[in-house]
């Protein structure tokens, strides 16, 4: 039944939405996995705000960055309430992220492709801070999608 789980009701998560769900749950059992057990202590890397974590300081923080994947998956698994307004707060920090890692690392690509890359994450940003209503309790577990626009 799992499988019926991911669009309970129907239409409660746009695609947009779905896709942020998939790259979730990659990030939480593939990426981030792999990221902590077989990636060199020598080749990590972590960007935090947009500044790089090397080595054992980018390993110690990886957990950090996974319990985040993880909590993004559950929470758009379930729509749990709390998605709201914490999904769009780290959606905004990601394209700060960008901006601020496009200035200051020299793999960035200055001052036009940091604002390019973070007004391409504030997309998202802004659909999850626009989507309280799909978040919500309406009466204990049972969600519906918010009514459409006719």
């Amino acid at each position: 039944m799992a499988g019926s789980e991911l669009q309970r009701p129907p239409g409660l998560r746009p695609w947009w939405m779905n896709a942020l769900f998939a790259f979730c749950l990659f990030m939480s059992f593939v990426y981030m996995p792999f990221d902590m057990f077989w990636k060199s202590v020598a080749r990590d890397e972590e960007v935090w705000f947009g500044f790089v974590l090397h080595g054992w300081a980018a390993k110690l923080t990886e957990p950090f960055h996974w319990a985040i994947y993880a909590a993004g998956a559950y929470g758009f698994w379930k729509m749990r309430p709390w998605m709201w307004p914490w999904a769009a707060v780290y959606a905004a920090q990601v394209s700060l992220g960008m901006l601020v890692w496009n200035l200051r690392d020299a793999r960035g690509r200055g001052i036009v492709g940091g604002v390019v890359a973070a007004l391409v994450f504030l997309v998202p940003t802004v659909a999850l801070w626009r989507a309280r209503a799909r978040f919500q309790n309406v009466d204990g577990e049972t969600r519906t999608a918010p009514p459409t626009a006719p």
